[in-house]
């Protein structure tokens, strides 16, 4: 099967990067786009509002920290890509994306939180496996 579209969806954590090379392993042709998300969940921080306020050089705006870890990523692929940073509820901002690029695959990560931090935290690829209208491939952490 030829994929056309790939969504990755990528947080700022260290397994990301082991998202990524699983992804890696996919046969990506260099008609392939491949699409880096990162969602910032809506009830974290003052993201979209420091966004809006002017910086000076040295200011390290969340946005651009992100957007330089994603362009970091983006730089190892084989084929085009595009990078999206959103604000909302994880699970719903990956399948809202995966729709409107009409992605082939999701890619993400699963952390295997267990008991009280699943309950509290839920379960971000649980929620895009059962949302999501095309396959998701889940890396798990090592």
């Amino acid at each position: 099967m030829v994929l056309k579209t790939v969504l990755v969806a990528i947080d700022d954590s260290e397994f990301a990067e082991q998202v990524l090379q699983a992804v890696g392993k996919f046969q990506l042709e260099p008609t392939t786009k491949v699409i880096l998300v990162h969602v910032v969940n809506s009830g974290t921080s003052d993201f979209e509002m420091m966004l809006d306020r002017p910086h000076s050089q040295g200011d390290e705006v969340p946005y651009r920290k992100v957007e330089r870890l994603l362009q970091s990523y983006q730089e190892k692929l084989p084929c085009e890509s595009e990078l999206e940073i959103v604000s909302g509820e994880p699970a719903e901002e990956i399948v809202r994306l995966a729709n409107i690029y009409q992605a082939d695959v999701i890619a993400i990560g699963c952390r295997g939180l267990t008991g009280v931090k699943r309950i509290l935290e839920g379960s971000v690829s649980s929620q895009v496996v059962a949302d999501a209208h095309c396959s998701v491939f889940v890396v798990k952490a090592k």
